[in-house]
C-alpha cells in the first residue's frame, strides 16, 4: 500500500509541477499505480472502464446545462444589472464599492454557478469604477476574488452535483438548499472585513439614492434573480429534478439574454455553445480520471488506511475535523475543486460519518474549504483571473487578501462545528 501511495502521489505531483493538464496528471498517475499490480493491457482496460463508469450518471447531465446557462447569463448584460441593484442596496454604506463588489459577486455567482465567471464579469465592471474612486488595485482585485467563491455555495452549483455523485447518494436538492446560509454567512463576513478596511483607509462612501431609483434598480434585476427562484423552487417542490432544472435554466437564460435584454446576438450563440462544450469537456475529463483514481485508491485500501491513521491520532471529533480541514486547505491550494472533491470524498467522508457528521454537513464543509483554495497560491484559478482583470501581480494581492482569508477560515470553522448552519434549512423544507 505504501509503494502504491508513493507512486500515485509522486507521478501526480511531478506532472503537476511540469504544468501538465490536471486530468492527464490524474489519469497517468492512476495508470502508473495500476501497473504495479497488473500488466499494461489489463491496466489500460481497467482505466478505460473506470473512466467510462465514472461518467455513467444521469445527474451529470445537469452540468453542461448549468454551464451553458451560466455563459448565457454572463454575456447577457446580467452582471451590469446586478451591480446596479447592489449599488442601490449597499452603495451608501461604509466600504461603498467594496460592499457592492461582494454583493454583486454573490448574486452573479449564484446565477452563473462559476467563481471564475463571477470574477471576470463583475471584475470587468467593478475594478475600473473602484479605481476611479481611489481604491487600491490590489485590494479591489482581492475583494473580487474572495467574493466570487460565494457563488459555489449559493446554488445552483456544479460542484455540489459532483459531490453528490462522489458521496454516493446525497440529495442534490438538499445540498443546494444547505448552501444558502453558509454562502450568505461567507459573504457577510467578507463585507464586514471590507467595511473595516474602508474605514481604516478612508475610502469614499457612495451617495444615498432616492427610494424611487432604488426600487427601479431592484426591479431591473428581478428577472435575472428569478432564475434562482424558478430553479431551486422547482427542485424543492418536486416539479422537476436537478437535471431537468438545468435544462429549464438554459431556456430561461436564453429568453432573458437573447429575447428580452437582447445583449446576446444570434450570431454569438455559436461561440457560446463552443465555449460551453469546451468547459463541459474539461469538467467531464476531470470527473472521469478522478473516478479512476478513486477506484485505485479503494483497490489499494488507501482510504481505509488513512481513516485508521486519523482515528488513531485522536477520538476527539474537534481534532479530527480540524486535521481534515487543514489537509483540504493544503490540497485546495494545489488542486482544482472537481478532482479534489472526487478523490478526497471517499477518503474523508467515512471518517466524518464515523464521527457523527452527516454527509450533507460534510459536503458543505468540504466545498467551503476547497473554495478557499481557489484564491490561494500557487494554483488558485480565481486568483489568477483577478490578477489578469485588475492587471496586478500575484504578490501584490497577498497582503490585502490576508484579512479575507481569516474571515473565510472563521466561517469555515463555524460551518464545521455548528452543523445547524448547513442542516437547518434543508430540514425546514423537508429535504
Amino acid at each position: 500500500m505504501e509503494m502504491s501511495a508513493l507512486v500515485l502521489l509522486g507521478i501526480f505531483f511531478i506532472l503537476l509541477f511540469l504544468n501538465v493538464p490536471i486530468s492527464f496528471c490524474i489519469g497517468l498517475a492512476t495508470l502508473g499505480t495500476m501497473l504495479l499490480s497488473m500488466d499494461l493491457l489489463p491496466a489500460l482496460t481497467t482505466l478505460a472502464q473506470r473512466m467510462a463508469g465514472g461518467l455513467n450518471s444521469f445527474a451529470l447531465l445537469a452540468i453542461p446545462f448549468f454551464v451553458l446557462s451560466g455563459l448565457l447569463m454572463g454575456r447577457g448584460g446580467i452582471a451590469k444589472r446586478l451591480i446596479e441593484c447592489a449599488m442601490a442596496l449597499v452603495g451608501a454604506l461604509p466600504g461603498g464599492l467594496a460592499l457592492v463588489n461582494v454583493l454583486s459577486c454573490m448574486l452573479f455567482g449564484a446565477i452563473s454557478g462559476s467563481a471564475v465567471a463571477a470574477t471576470s464579469a463583475i471584475g470587468s465592471f467593478m475594478l475600473p469604477e473602484m479605481k476611479k474612486q481611489g481604491y487600491d488595485d490590489s485590494y479591489s482585485a482581492a475583494v473580487t476574488a474572495a467574493a466570487a467563491t460565494t457563488g459555489l455555495l449559493i446554488p445552483p452549483s456544479n460542484i455540489m452535483i459532483v459531490y453528490a455523485i462522489a458521496s454516493g447518494g446525497v440529495s442534490i436538492a438538499a445540498l443546494f438548499v444547505a448552501g444558502y446560509l453558509p454562502g450568505i454567512l461567507l459573504g457577510a463576513a467578507l463585507m464586514i472585513v471590507c467595511a473595516g478596511y474602508a474605514r481604516k483607509k478612508g475610502y469614499p462612501v457612495g451617495a444615498r439614492l432616492p427610494l424611487k431609483l432604488v426600487l427601479s434598480k431592484i426591479a431591473a434585476a428581478v428577472p435575472s434573480l428569478l432564475m434562482i427562484v424558478v430553479v431551486i423552487g422547482g427542485i424543492i417542490s418536486g416539479a422537476f429534478t436537478a437535471t431537468e432544472a438545468g435544462a429549464i435554466a438554459v431556456v430561461y437564460s436564453f429568453v432573458l439574454a437573447v429575447l428580452v435584454y437582447k445583449e446576446v446576438a444570434w450570431a454569438d450563440l455559436g461561440k457560446i455553445l463552443l465555449k460551453s462544450t469546451e468547459t463541459t469537456a474539461i469538467v467531464l475529463a476531470l470527473i472521469a480520471t478522478s473516478a479512476a483514481m478513486s477506484w485505485i485508491l479503494s483497490y489499494e485500501n488507501i482510504p481505509q488506511s488513512i481513516s485508521s491513521g486519523l482515528m488513531a491520532l485522536s477520538e476527539n471529533p474537534i481534532i479530527i475535523l480540524l486535521i481534515i480541514n487543514l489537509i483540504l486547505l493544503v490540497v485546495g491550494a494545489f488542486m482544482d475543486m472537481t478532482p479534489a472533491v472526487l478523490i478526497f470524498t471517499p477518503i474523508f467522508l467515512p471518517v466524518a460519518v464515523e464521527l457523527g457528521v452527516s454527509p450533507l454537513h460534510f459536503g458543505i464543509m468540504m466545498i467551503l474549504n476547497l473554495s478557499i483554495g481557489l484564491v490561494s497560491p500557487p494554483v488558485g484559478s480565481v486568483l489568477f483571473v483577478a490578477c489578469a482583470v485588475a492587471k496586478v501581480k500575484l504578490e501584490q494581492m497577498i497582503k490585502p487578501l490576508m484579512p479575507m482569508y481569516l474571515a473565510m477560515i472563521a466561517v469555515l470553522l463555524l460551518v464545521t462545528y455548528v452543523p445547524a448552519i448547513s442542516e437547518w434549512l434543508p430540514s425546514v423544507v423537508g429535504l
